[in-house]
């Protein structure tokens, strides 16, 4: 989902005059779903021409949108994939462009891709008084600045383990968390996988419930080749994450598998309420 490079054309020479009409946003593409209006032109900024070639291409960006790399990468992105019905095109600023590149580029990076030519930032607007300006000039309350997951190597998924041996393991963490699994089909027809909203804390760390959940799911979109290797193509699978957050930095460090009537996992949850680490 995240091979971009060479998915995505080059725009250049899209005539921004091109006569264009207003169309609904599509269902399909989530990420442009609920971001304050519901029509947009096309052709878009991207050059695609119909509705099949907009859905086909705003695919491949639809987990990288989902992971909030930046704050406004879905602004940006729908900017260009979706652009809003007015008189003229509003483009994205330069600066806009600049800062979602800065903040998601290293996360194409893990997946080995580059950020690609069709959204080089010296396409856009210099200036900011014509176009979708960076929202950090917007003056107010700072936002919490939230720990970051890391772009990092599977751990190996264990399934034997004595509880002792977990329990351990949880003294030297920060956060454990349970989570479910699932394979669904898209609407497109590939395979993809879901996230169980629904989370079970057994370590929480200084992180409000929401903040947690938030960051795991960042986590597992991130991370998508550990995730795909422990969706199971027919049934949900639940698994125990547990790591540490240092510097800000998101790592996880162990997955058990928890299987039904696992009694090591569900002896070492109890007993971390009145275990005393070493």
């Amino acid at each position: 989902a995240l091979a971009l490079g060479g998915f995505l054309g080059m725009a250049t020479g899209f005539d921004i005059g091109l006569s264009t009409k207003c169309v609904a946003i599509p269902k399909e593409m989530a990420m442009c779903q609920k971001i304050g209006y519901s029509e947009m032109r096309l052709p878009n900024l991207m050059g695609h021409t119909s509705m099949e070639e907009v859905i086909l291409k705003a695919t491949a960006w639809q987990r990288l949108a989902h992971t909030d790399c930046h704050p406004h990468v879905r602004t940006f992105l729908c900017s260009l994939f979706a652009p809003i019905c007015l008189d003229t095109f509003l483009q994205p600023c330069r600066s806009m462009c600049a800062a979602v590149r800065e903040r998601c580029a290293p996360l194409l990076a893990c997946h080995g891709q580059p950020w690609p030519r069709s959204l080089d930032c010296d396409r856009f607007p210099a200036g900011d008084d014509m176009c979708l300006a960076s929202l950090a000039k917007e003056h107010g309350h700072p936002h919490k600045v939230l720990p970051k997951p890391a772009c990092q190597s599977c751990p190996a998924v264990e399934e034997f383990f004595p509880h002792k041996r977990v329990l351990e393991v949880f003294c030297d963490n920060n956060f454990a968390v349970k989570v479910k699994l699932s394979k669904t089909r898209t609407v497109l027809g590939h395979q993809d996988f879901n996230i169980e909203c629904q989370m079970e804390f057994i370590i929480q760390g200084s992180l409000l419930p929401y903040e947690m959940q938030n960051m795991i799911q960042q986590w597992l979109l991130i991370n998508e080749n550990c995730t795909e290797r422990m969706t199971q193509p027919h049934r949900p699978t639940v698994y125990l994450l547990v790591g540490n957050i240092e510097d800000s930095v998101v790592l996880v460090n162990h997955i058990y598998r928890w299987q039904k009537r696992d009694s090591q996992l569900t002896s070492a949850t109890q007993k971390w309420r009145y275990h005393k680490c070493l």
